[in-house]
């Protein structure tokens, strides 16, 4: 299958719909790298290090990359309908595995409103990865604990 899509032509897309789910999460993708190359400044003279990862930040990237695919995993879980946004009324659907996952929340209508910084009606990923980041989210079913 061919793609018009820049980001997907460098992969293969033989597989039946992995490679679609990774770039489902571009989000978290581009969160992780705008944080990782913002964490220290460039050594580079040429002027142009601030727009790439070193092999310095490197190692955050990859641990910000891995948080950042578990605050989609948790939005993208939320959505019901898949419309990249978090109704009231899917955040309050969501209640019980958000619980799981931030602790009690109480007055889901307070809190909803809180995380909708922009007041759009809708929680965007970004809002609700700040959230989540306040929260300590952690998915019940990852595999970060060791035992």
């Amino acid at each position: 299958r061919i793609s018009h899509d820049p980001m997907k032509a460098v992969v293969s897309t033989q597989s039946t719909g992995a490679v679609d789910d990774l770039f489902d999460a571009k989000p978290a993708i581009m969160r992780a790298f705008q944080i990782a190359k913002a964490c220290t400044a460039s050594t580079r003279s040429d002027g142009v290090g601030d727009d790439y990862i070193e092999f310095r930040e490197f190692r955050f990237f990859l641990l910000s990359l891995r948080q950042y695919f578990e605050y989609h995993v948790a939005f993208t879980r939320s959505d019901e309908n898949s419309d990249k946004k978090i109704s009231l009324e899917e955040f309050v659907g969501a209640q019980e595995q958000m619980e799981k996952w931030v602790g009690p929340i109480g007055d889901l209508e307070g809190e909803f409103s809180k995380i909708d910084i922009n007041g759009g009606g809708a929680i965007l990923f970004d809002e609700f990865v700040q959230w989540a980041i306040t929260k300590n989210l952690d998915l019940e079913d990852d595999d970060d604990k060791i035992e």
